[in-house]
């Protein structure tokens, strides 16, 4: 089954914020970090459930190479994905 993955703004938002840091620190590798979240997206497609609830319903995927997490919920036959941060920040304080 592959289910419907849907991208809230904030954190769409979240990813341009990240994209522009890496760009900044060398052309394309903003590119690289898209592809990277790319795949965890594809990811969730296809296992959103082999991913344990972390905080509040809430599930969360790493991503490869960059030290981000896509955190996320079930939702029915849906994922919503509510942020994309890195894995330094206070998660649970932004996932309130």
């Amino acid at each position: 089954m592959k289910w419907q993955v849907r991208t809230h703004p904030r954190a769409e938002a979240d990813v341009a914020e990240a994209r522009d840091w890496y760009d900044q620190q060398r052309p394309g590798l903003g590119r690289e970090f898209l592809q990277v979240v790319r795949q965890a997206l594809m990811e969730l497609e296809q296992h959103p459930q082999r991913h344990a609830v972390y905080y509040r319903g809430i599930r969360r995927i790493l991503t490869q190479r960059f030290p981000y997490k896509l955190f996320y919920t079930i939702q029915d036959d849906r994922v919503e994905v509510l942020r994309v941060l890195h894995s330094r920040r206070d998660h649970r304080r932004l996932l309130r």
